[in-house]
């Protein structure tokens, strides 16, 4: 499949509504806690894409459509919601995403990016070139990859309550690939 900018716009805009569907109002034992050492919770994900939805993405797509390739995008902080978070809870921080998503999306449309636009080229500071097409489409792959990874996660909790049904759960195979 193409990178298609409508369906990506798309299903962005369907992530905050997923995730406040599933995570308001749930205990915080589905919701703070992780799988270990050095992992990610719940609410951590929230926070990881609040941060990337601000200071990522759309400064990424900006740097782009005005320096090119000239100027490498800024590294990303992997932890920034660490700071971010505290003392927040989590219904705060599903409202702020929705808040903050809403917001990049309407950026977004603003550029009116025509086909064309797609394919201007930016360098990434460790993986170099890439296309403005590639950089929106990883944002939507990017929630997808948290999205598994939050319910992964959440299946965690029960690892040990499914009892000889776990080894049907391929959910809680999967050794992850994200943080």
């Amino acid at each position: 499949m193409e990178h298609n900018l409508e369906q990506t716009i798309s299903l962005l805009t369907r992530t905050p509504v997923a995730l406040n569907a599933l995570l308001r109002g749930l205990p915080e034992t589905w919701t703070l806690r992780n799988e270990g050492e050095n992992t990610w919770s719940a609410f951590d994900i929230i926070g990881h894409l609040i941060h990337a939805d601000r200071t990522d993405w759309m400064t990424r797509a900006n740097r782009i459509l005005q320096s090119g390739e000239s100027r490498p995008f800024d590294p990303f902080d992997r932890l920034g919601q660490t700071r971010e978070s505290q003392g927040k809870s989590l219904e705060q921080l599903l409202d702020e995403f929705a808040r903050v998503r809403s917001e990049k999306l309407d950026e977004l449309r603003a550029l009116n990016l025509r086909p064309q636009d797609l394919e201007l080229r930016g360098r990434h500071p460790a993986l170099g070139v890439t296309t403005l097409g590639q950089l929106l489409a990883t944002w939507a792959v990017h929630d997808l990859t948290h999205l598994h990874q939050l319910s992964r996660v959440m299946a965690c909790q029960y690892r040990d309550a499914v009892g000889p049904w776990s080894q049907y759960l391929g959910v809680l195979q999967c050794a992850g690939h994200s943080s």
